[in-house]
């Protein structure tokens, strides 16, 4: 990567990671304000929740005392109180009602009971508690009648200071015979369990768990039976149960989890996010710099092929003038002319079939004639045209055949170019070792041609590049030796549409070894 591509990848990533690393950082300041926001959310929430639920209560109860006031009468008279019978009856209806108290007045020492089948009836104990508690809330009570007296009743709850678990409401009447008290005595967990229950199950959705829960008692009630968290995040008073609260929590997570996740989430979204923008940069800038690199290539293929195609003209015309103009005196020396002049028009024309089956390949119009052929019969036929000529560019040029060899799939005409450009550039990348050797074999299920120099060799990350169209080593006598650089593309075409497989052995200075594998069937 040169230096204008790495400005270009540093600036790409500014640009990019600046506004990621600004998302992020806001996103963890956020955290606290977005506790905060879904603190008053949830907030709100139970504030709705809790006016429903003691809506509910004080008309439940609002309907119990007008009911109790319809029935005063009877309820204060002795032959009811005797009808034990009667008595159980009417609490039947009120299953967490548990005891009814009546006074006339705030000094009033004659109170009158009415008791449920399961209320204490120690009716001293009892006067003394009551008396304390009309005493305690005279203020309340006189406040009570004056709100009776204006056309509104209404119920108050008494705080409950002594160890009953029961707790108490406290209505008035006020009639032009007397002035009436009322207290009533609820057992508030049935009460939560039997009228509170269902209307707290309609008001909480899926999200929440909606408790009631007194901790002095260490007792809770749950909206869900499988939550077993004593602690809320969200709790409020209750009102008709002073001492007990009404809480919120969501199902599964607490408000600072679920704000975490919330933040890691967006994270996380913003990280994958910036991923893909720089995968996709990447593969662009990749692409690009292909696309850059193959125009590179094709304008150095067609400096090279200027160049592969004057030189052998420029030879061939040289000596063909000579000659035509009857220069050489000797016949040896004529010889040695029509052999150059012969020598530069065969490779004048390996290079030009060479462009042409590399365009009829990229077009894909090269036809393929498989039929079953002998290797060895090939590479004999190549060894006799070549063997003369290589003997005198100073090679030493052999052949060993293996025997009985199965005949495999092929076009000849089209392996025998694959060889012959095999056979070129181990006499063009040779220097003081002329060596050039072939051999054939089998391997497993494979028939090979095997193609051996004693050359300059190929660097380990350039053999799976040497393949690509255009591609020519960039250093070294690689680069200074002349070629198109469509040799190699040209093998690996042929033995791709043979179903056959290129090996590569080789090592800078060390020569190579180029096998060419074709399946047996």
């Amino acid at each position: 990567m040169n230096r204008f591509s790495r400005k270009i990848w540093i600036l790409l990533l500014v640009i990019i990671l600046l506004p990621v690393i600004v998302l992020i950082l806001n996103e963890l300041n956020n955290l606290s304000d977005n506790e905060e926001v879904l603190e008053n959310i949830y907030s709100n929430q139970l504030d709705a929740i809790l006016f429903s639920v003691n809506q509910y209560s004080q008309d439940v109860v609002g309907s119990w005392a007008n009911q109790i006031d319809i029935s005063k009468e009877v309820l204060n008279s002795d032959e009811f109180l005797e009808n034990r019978k009667a008595v159980d009856s009417f609490f039947t209806e009120f299953p967490s009602l548990n005891m009814i108290v009546f006074a006339d007045s705030i000094k009033d020492k004659n109170l009158r009971f009415v008791f449920s089948a399961g209320a204490n009836r120690n009716v001293d104990s009892l006067n003394l508690f009551f008396q304390n508690v009309l005493n305690k809330n005279d203020m309340g009570i006189n406040r009570l009648f004056t709100y009776k007296r204006g056309g509104y009743r209404k119920i108050e709850p008494v705080v409950n200071d002594s160890l009953s678990i029961l707790s108490f409401l406290l209505f008035v009447d006020d009639t032009k015979d007397r002035n009436g008290i009322t207290i009533i005595a609820i057992d508030p967990h049935t009460f939560i369990q039997r009228i509170l229950s269902p209307k707290i199950q309609e008001v909480a959705s899926e999200d929440f768990v909606i408790s009631i829960f007194n901790r002095s008692e260490s007792y809770q009630y749950n909206s869900k039976k499988d939550f077993f968290e004593r602690k809320v995040q969200k709790e409020k008073e209750l009102w008709i149960f002073p001492n007990y609260d009404i809480g919120i929590s969501l199902n599964g997570e607490t408000i600072d989890e679920l704000v975490k996740r919330r933040a890691v989430t967006n994270i996380v979204i913003i990280s994958v996010l910036s991923l893909v923008l720089i995968l996709g940069i990447w593969l662009i800038l990749r692409n690009a710099r292909k696309e850059v690199q193959l125009a590179q290539a094709k304008s150095d293929f067609v400096s090279n092929v200027s160049h592969e195609l004057r030189t052998p003209l420029s030879l061939i015309s040289m000596f063909a003038e000579t000659l035509e103009m009857n220069r050489v005196s000797s016949e040896e020396k004529k010889k040695e002319y029509y052999s150059i002049i012969s020598q530069e028009a065969n490779r004048l024309g390996r290079i030009v079939n060479n462009i042409l089956n590399f365009s009829r390949m990229e077009e894909g119009r090269r036809k393929f004639n498989l039929e079953n052929k002998n290797v060895n019969e090939l590479v004999e036929r190549i060894y006799n045209n070549y063997n003369f000529h290589l003997k005198n560019k100073g090679f030493n040029f052999e052949y060993n055949l293996a025997d009985n060899l199965p005949a495999i799939r092929m076009d000849e005409e089209a392996i025998s170019e694959a060889l012959i450009n095999l056979i070129d550039n181990a006499v063009k990348y040779s220097n003081e070792k002329k060596e050039v050797h072939i051999r054939t074999g089998k391997e497993g299920n494979y028939v090979f041609i095997e193609v051996k120099d004693e050359g300059i060799g190929i660097a380990t990350e350039e053999q799976k590049k040497i393949f690509n169209k255009f591609y020519r080593v960039s250093t070294g006598l690689v680069h200074n030796t002349k070629g198109t650089g469509l040799g190699l593309t040209l093998v690996k075409y042929i033995m791709d549409a043979h179903n056959a497989e290129i090996k590569i052995d080789s090592k800078i200075g060390g020569g190579s070894n180029i096998k060419l594998l074709f399946p047996v069937e």
